[in-house]
């Protein structure tokens, strides 16, 4: 895994890399039993203090989703994936037609991201069982 930090996005450093963490976690891409990188590999790639490494792992710790292993490094504990969510799906596929249709229409970036951004409080608004304004991370 490699983590991307954004000096602009306005948000802490340790929250871009738990996110990350997370995002891997959803997909499909880190798995029970896979090791983080260590902080020091990250600070190598990143150019980030340790210790925001280390604050990131701690979350990620307290969450329960990765455990430190003495002299070993930081471990995966459980999934946060679900196979709709999976590289392979029809819903990934789909979302990726959608991108590219979405590019091609010239919109940038930040226009996705707010047009998802939107789609998905507007999905979450209404109720139903994962509709009810709440995220399951919001009710743990």
């Amino acid at each position: 895994m490699e983590f991307r930090v954004d000096r602009r996005s306005g948000v802490a450093t340790y929250l871009q890399l738990v996110t990350q963490v997370k995002q891997a976690l959803r997909l499909g891409v880190l798995e029970p039993g896979d090791r983080l990188p260590t902080a020091r590999e990250v600070v190598a790639a990143t150019a980030i203090n340790p210790n925001t490494v280390l604050k990131a792992y701690r979350e990620l710790e307290r969450e329960g989703l990765v455990e430190p292993r003495p002299g070993a490094g930081t471990f995966v504990r459980r999934s946060l994936s679900h196979p709709g969510a999976a590289a392979d799906s029809p819903l990934r596929l789909a979302l990726a037609a959608w991108m590219h249709r979405a590019r091609e229409a010239g919109l940038g970036r930040e226009d996705i991201t707010a047009l998802v951004a939107a789609a998905v409080d507007d999905s979450f608004s209404t109720s139903g069982p994962e509709g009810s304004g709440t995220s399951r991370e919001e009710t743990a």
